[in-house]
């Protein structure tokens, strides 16, 4: 199924506890029944108008496709055939198997590359040995939007204590869909909640998320603070030191799932990314990709999924082109709420909305600001660095309004407005090349320093 052009609105309402959610929506596909246009008459058969037009329908197709392999990736045969401004031209031209043009990455064709809404679950043990995938919680919940043609990801991290209302009426943390109602409701309550549509989705155990790490060797990342942590009665045993680790299978489940600390669930949400980014830098080694059909079929088992083996290899080999640089992502927007001894994560209806029209629907404000400005944090051993950094967005024409220091320890680029795009960010780069390696974030809120376009951290990662 194919995403909408228009955005679909984030709605919500609001219960007893002032606790956000959305109204229901529905998806309806239009069933046809041919035969009652495939009957034939006694001894003389006829064809039906359903096959006439299916005939004609599968010739178009066919000419089209034609065209598109012996015109499209030749523009000057295309210009002097049927002219430069023709119909045909630019009809050709933007079909072509060969055009990577960033100008239209929404354009869907029917056997080619589109842009699909992924959604990625991570879920915990359910305590027994008996099917994997019942009666348990989603611990990780990731809405990708992958668009092939452009080879450009964004990720939405849904926090697990999200409080929404079910499709059967109960009020609960959305991690709870899953083990009331299985990946339907699941998919179900992500859909009706942000007003999207899902195409597919990958289910992860943990002991799949151990088996691609121990099929890559492991992921290197940098563990922020210390992390110290026991429960016996859930045999979850964490034991960190701050810095540089290559996470094993060993111990890989145990940073996800730490949330033991402040920042509490948001913390953790914050770790599953830099997880997944740095996932993704060890997919691209060129050493990984030989690894690619290996690693899909060790974790078969560990992995529900709608994705085709195929599918899988596709994307699995398209993440090896991903420019870390271009990818975005975001957390859905809130506020921690407590209502008795249940804690809560609650939306923010309208940032919510804005962060699944640019990450998502991939809504972009048209046009420049006339000018832009900036707010640097910095880890007290990078000061210099950022000095420096300022100097040069300064000569870029760009206004310093705040610069502070951070206990953060990654470095990473946190856009707070609609015109700090992607396409923006490359643009800086040229100018600015210091801003350079960081990750992406769009927050529509959380100003670390002052209400500036955007934010640079530059963090001590050593």
């Amino acid at each position: 199924m194919k995403n909408d052009n228009n955005p679909k609105r984030y709605k919500a309402r609001r219960s007893s506890s002032n606790a956000t959610s959305t109204a229901p929506r529905r998806y309806r596909s239009n069933n046809y029944q041919a035969d009652r246009y495939a009957r034939l008459r006694p001894n003389k058969p006829v064809a039906s108008p359903f096959k006439k037009m299916l005939s004609l329908m599968i010739i178009f197709f066919v000419l089209v496709l034609a065209g598109m392999l012996l015109y499209a990736n030749n523009q000057n045969m295309l210009e002097e055939k049927f002219g430069k401004d023709s119909m045909i031209v630019k009809i050709l031209s933007r079909l072509s198997l060969g055009n990577s043009s960033k100008n239209s990455p929404e354009f869907s064709f029917p056997f080619g590359p589109r842009r699909q809404n992924i959604l990625l679950l991570g879920v915990d043990s359910n305590g027994a040995d008996s099917d994997l995938w019942v009666g348990t919680r989603t611990d990780t919940m990731i809405l990708m939007n992958i668009d092939p043609r452009t080879k450009t990801v964004n990720a939405v991290s849904i926090p697990r204590d999200s409080k929404v209302f079910l499709p059967n009426g109960m009020t609960q943390k959305i991690n709870a869909a899953h083990a009331i109602g299985g990946i339907k409701m699941t998919l179900k309550t992500v859909e009706e909640t942000l007003g999207v549509k899902i195409d597919r989705y990958i289910i992860f155990h943990d002991k799949g998320v151990r088996a691609v790490v121990k099929a890559l060797g492991g992921v290197d990342i940098y563990v922020e603070k210390n992390m110290h942590y026991d429960d016996y009665s859930g045999n979850l045993h964490i034991n960190f030191t701050k810095g540089k680790h290559r996470l094993t299978d060993k111990n890989v489940v145990e940073y996800l799932r730490f949330r033991h600390d402040a920042t509490g669930d948001i913390g953790r949400t914050k770790r599953q990314q830099w997880f997944l980014r740095g996932l993704l830098v060890d997919l691209k080694k060129p050493e990984t990709v030989v690894k690619i059909p290996h690693i899909i079929s060790v974790v078969n088992k560990y992995v529900k999924t709608d994705l085709s083996t195929y599918e899988m290899t596709q994307y699995a080999m398209l993440a090896t082109h991903f420019d870390m640089d271009n990818i975005e992502i975001a957390m859905l927007p809130g506020g921690p709420n407590r209502s008795g001894f249940i804690s809560y994560w609650i939306l923010d209806p309208d940032k919510t909305q804005k962060v699944i029209d640019r990450l998502i629907y991939r809504k972009k404000e048209k046009g420049q600001k006339e000018f832009y400005t900036v707010s640097i944090m910095n880890s007290p051993s990078r000061s210099e660095d950022a000095k420096l950094l300022k100097s040069k967005l300064q000569e870029a024409g760009l206004k310093v309004i705040c610069t502070g220091s951070t206990n953060s320890t990654h470095s990473q680029f946190i856009s707070h407005s609609d015109y700090v795009t992607i396409d923006y960010y490359a643009d800086l780069k040229k100018d600015v090349p210091d801003v350079k390696s960081k990750q992406f974030v769009y927050e529509p809120s959380n100003y670390l320093c002052a209400s500036s376009d955007f934010t640079v951290v530059l963090a001590d990662e050593k």
